[in-house]
């Protein structure tokens, strides 16, 4: 088929690269190139880039409500559109223009976790499972049938990093088994149960020592590697990026064992932390010439 590939982040590349091996590609889009970094250079997408180490031609408009983008968007004649972290709303007209309409690749069991965070949300409420649902686009935000979903098990020491790449690589296998299968009768979310996974706050990455373990450890997990979990520990703001429940109680924070920190109920042990200014370490390598307080803020 003639396909039409959206996408900006790492999570949408391995479904570019099944897309691509099975179908012709007619265009890809992305976000457009953002000056990132401390000389604030231009920096393509992962998708831009691995569109053209695959030859593909690269699309990049601001926005795609502007008459001559729809119009050419429209001119590239696909069947489908593969739609995948885009991150720009698409107008009924691009929603329209391919022949068997627009189809979305959303990181989660829909109706549960629509909007933009659905893997870091899911962890952080501790859902025991998750999953990858393909979706027909309609206006609303993730609120279109599904075509087809495939659902996977969370583990309880997983991380967001970890789960986003399972669920890359999920995504990608069923995508390219629905553009096989096309057209597929889609199926209507049901309306109870639906939540929303609203974007991440930065606000929400410090850590609470008085809540319980099962919270704080769900909230490390969820939000790594981005934006990292914090606490300070002596006056330094570190990150902590993995952790399990462990044995243990005391007074909220305080340190009862090697990086094993007690809660409001139960305790956690940090597994890997990033000090200010330094690459992430797993506690062993860390804590080797560095002594911890009696208790962390």
């Amino acid at each position: 088929m003639r396909v039409i590939f959206m996408g900006t982040p790492d999570f949408s590349v391995p479904a570019l690269r099944a897309v691509a091996a099975a179908h012709e590609v007619v265009a890809v889009y992305t976000q457009p190139p953002r000056a990132a970094g401390r000389g604030q250079q231009a920096r393509r997408s992962p998708v831009h880039v691995a569109a053209e180490g695959l030859g593909l031609p690269v699309r990049h408009p601001a926005r795609l409500r502007d008459p001559d983008d729809q119009a050419a968007f429209a001119a590239l004649d696909a069947d489908v559109a593969v739609v995948v972290a885009y991150g720009l709303i698409l107008p009924q007209p691009v929603l329209d223009a391919p022949r068997l309409g627009c189809v979305n690749i959303h990181a989660s069991i829909l109706p549960r976790w629509r909007g933009a965070a659905p893997i870091h949300r899911a962890i952080m409420a501790g859902d025991a499972e998750t999953g990858v649902a393909i979706m027909q686009m309609e206006a609303g935000l993730d609120t279109g049938p599904v075509l087809v979903e495939a659902r996977t098990p969370i583990g309880t020491e997983e991380t967001t990093a970890d789960l986003h790449d399972r669920l890359a690589g999920m995504g990608a296998d069923l995508i390219a088994d629905v553009l096989d299968r096309l057209p597929l009768e889609p199926v209507p979310q049901p309306r109870e149960g639906v939540t929303y996974a609203a974007k991440i706050d930065k606000a929400e990455a410090r850590i609470d020592w008085t809540r319980p373990a099962a919270e704080v450890d769900r909230q490390i997990r969820g939000l790594s590697p981005f934006p990292g979990a914090w606490c300070e520990i002596a006056g330094e703001r570190v990150k902590l990026l993995r952790s399990r429940l462990a044995e243990g109680s005391g007074a909220p924070g305080a340190v009862i064992g090697a990086f094993t920190i007690a809660c409001g109920q139960g305790a956690v042990q940090i597994r890997e932390a990033q000090r200010a200014g330094k690459r992430p370490m797993m506690a062993e390598e860390l804590l080797r010439g560095w002594e911890l307080p009696a208790r962390l803020d």
